[in-house]
């Protein structure tokens, strides 16, 4: 599945929010994380 856009993430520096940033990124999509 491949991904395009941008994808907000907030609490990305937790552990939960890093994984799925990491993930979300690997499939193409833009990430922005707001902590």
């Amino acid at each position: 599945m491949s991904l395009s856009g941008i994808v907000l993430v907030t609490g990305g520096a937790g552990f939960i929010g890093s994984h799925i940033a990491a993930t979300l990124a690997a499939r193409g999509a833009r990430v922005r994380i707001l902590d």
